[in-house]
């Protein structure tokens, strides 16, 4: 009886152990569970940066006065830098998550941001200054903020991060980047090459910047979505499949994008001619 007892003590202790385990191991899985299910509990947890979220700047073209002329490329070369710098810091923003303390993203990215927004426009109003009479409170457009993780892209009107077509200068850099020549089909990808739209346009009126910006960042979108569909494309189709799959379809949206563009600006001064020379592109 005894030896009986004994061992009848020995199973409850041995059920009750393993009672007790299995419930910090369910505890640990649950802990897991909930870490896993809401990174922004984890990195809240860590002490940085939260989430990535998205960078989201003031819009800087539609609140430019009439451009003249003479000023166009040089506004457009830095409504192009205002979209590198936006991507640049929302790809410092996504690389960095969980790093430094509580003010990490302000001191490390939003702050340098501002400053060089603030240089780029400066020399925005500067051009046009030289011209026309100079905008003022542009400097107030500098800075930044982040939305939350699930926030939608800004659509900045200088450009959509493409290579900043309101300017189309350089469209994705394109120009010295098409080193594909001479193969079947689509392979060797390269990159579409289209004429700059933005700096062969006349002064722009203020009454038609903002529809003027809005389709010279659709430009950009169509650049971006035919290189995309380049890439994934590679290889297929014989000889004439870049051309009628690709380009040709793209030249389409283009003239009726820059017909647009003309007809906005011709509600306002004189019709600008010949704009349709601008949409075919190459590879």
């Amino acid at each position: 009886m005894p030896s009986s007892g004994g061992r009848h003590r020995l199973s409850r202790r041995t059920k009750i152990a393993t009672g007790a385990l299995a419930l910090a191991i369910a505890g640990g899985a649950l802990t897991i569970a909930m870490t896993v299910g809401d990174p922004n509990a984890a990195n809240a947890a860590s002490g940085g940066q939260a989430a990535a979220g998205q960078i989201s700047c003031p819009d800087v073209a539609s609140k430019l006065p009439a451009i003249p002329a003479q000023a166009q490329a040089e506004v457009t070369r830095n409504l192009d830098l205002l979209n590198t710098q936006i991507a640049e810091a929302n790809n410092r923003l996504k690389t960095t998550v969980g790093q430094g303390g509580p003010n990490f993203v302000q001191n490390a990215i939003l702050g340098p941001l501002a400053d060089k927004r603030k240089s780029t426009i400066d020399r925005i109003a500067i051009s046009i200054g030289r011209r026309a009479e100079k905008p003022q409170g542009l400097d107030s457009l500098a800075t930044c903020s982040v939305g939350g993780a699930g926030a939608a892209a800004p659509a900045p009107a200088q450009g959509t991060g493409n290579g900043g077509q309101n300017g189309n200068n350089g469209n994705s850099g394109q120009n010295g980047n098409q080193g594909n020549s001479g193969n079947t089909g689509n392979a060797g990808v390269g990159a579409i090459s289209c004429p700059d739209v933005a700096s062969k346009l006349p002064a722009i009126p203020a009454q038609a910047q903002a529809e003027v910006t809005r389709n010279l960042e659709l430009l950009n979108t169509q650049i971006a979505e035919a290189n995309n569909r380049l890439q994934t494309t590679v290889g297929q189709g014989g000889p004439n499949f870049v051309q009628n799959a690709i380009l040709g379809p793209l030249e389409d949206k283009r003239v009726a994008t820059i017909n647009r563009i003309a007809t906005a600006i011709g509600r306002n001064a004189a019709k600008p001619q010949g704009l349709d020379a601008l949409a075919p592109c190459s590879r």
